[in-house]
């Protein structure tokens, strides 16, 4: 078993699984210490490196290409302090640092570890159901649909469309863009349907614009990477033409194919459709929404019931 424990967390490999640990130090930040812990399989890892710094030394490990669900939803844009495979060491325990990651750096070679991409998922990303209430409203996630619940905050618009309910299958991708704290971020839920859309995240209802606390909205990536971990290996992806990223090559986004929306089940429904459709009219006729986005919603709201 090779072994560092730091302040910053921990890491215990013992020949076929680095074990990762977040510590429990108020320097942690709040994303790591949520995601928790990871069992990263040594077939998952491409290498391992001891980077120096002036005063202490950072632990990094780099993973294969398609083997985690969190890096494929983040994109690589998750903050260093918040990247569950680094972690800080102190300049006293760098010695302790160099070992395991040689050890681990031996394991690779011995096993005959590629350094290629995969095919699969080789970790699990977070357990579900989970939830994360944003500045933008509370996104949750079952394993079967995402569901969004707008708050008080919200644009008006997304507020008249009403919670957005999306089924696994119906979704292409996801996008995620961290708030920096300088420029906000977004949580987009790409479907077939909207794959084109060109909505800006503030005024998108398959969208959470993240312009809050930047400590709390980081948690949404935990959303995208669940949800992303239950959708298809991007390894799977058929070329252009007949992905489902290009709908001029499906025939599942040709409205003729599409069946027409049933009416509404109930009066109730009926009732709060033409409410939300009022309230988008009067948008629209006070400029909010220019013609562009007052059709795209109204679709959105009209595909909803």
């Amino acid at each position: 078993m090779a072994e560092i424990i730091q302040r910053d967390g921990t890491w215990a490999f013992d020949g076929s699984t680095i074990r990762i640990t977040p510590g429990l130090h108020r320097s942690v930040p709040l994303f790591r210490q949520t995601y928790g812990e990871v069992a990263v399989p040594l077939e998952a890892v491409a290498g391992v490196v001891l980077e120096p710094e002036r005063r202490r030394g950072r632990l990094r490990l780099r993973l294969r290409e398609g083997a985690d669900p969190l890096l494929q939803a983040t994109g690589g844009r998750l903050p260093d302090a918040a990247d569950p495979y680094r972690l800080s060491v102190e300049v006293d325990r760098t010695g302790v640092a160099e070992y395991v990651a040689e050890e681990i750096r031996r394991a690779l070679l011995l096993d005959r570890i590629p350094k290629e991409p995969v095919k699969a998922y080789l970790l699990p990303g977070p357990p579900v159901p989970v939830s994360v209430r944003s500045s933008d409203g509370t996104v949750s996630f079952d394993g079967s649909q995402v569901r969004i619940d707008w708050s008080d905050t919200s644009e008006r618009v997304k507020r008249a469309t009403g919670p957005r309910i999306i089924d696994l299958g119906d979704l292409v991708r996801v996008e995620w863009l961290p708030n920096s704290g300088h420029e906000d971020g977004f949580l987009r839920f790409v479907t077939r349907e909207t794959v084109f859309s060109k909505l800006p995240p503030e005024k998108d209802p398959y969208a959470l614009d993240l312009w809050g606390s930047t400590r709390r909205d980081l948690l949404t990536a935990l959303v995208a990477t669940a949800v992303t971990a239950r959708l298809p290996h991007p390894s799977s992806r058929t070329p252009a033409g007949s992905d489902a990223n290009d709908p001029a090559g499906s025939d599942a986004h040709d409205p003729a194919s599409r069946p027409a929306p049933g009416p509404p089940g109930t009066t109730d429904h009926h009732d709060v459709l033409l409410r939300r459709l009022r309230e988008l009219g009067r948008l629209h006729r006070e400029g909010v929404l220019t013609d562009e986005e007052f059709a795209r919603t109204k679709a959105v709201v009209l595909r909803g019931f």
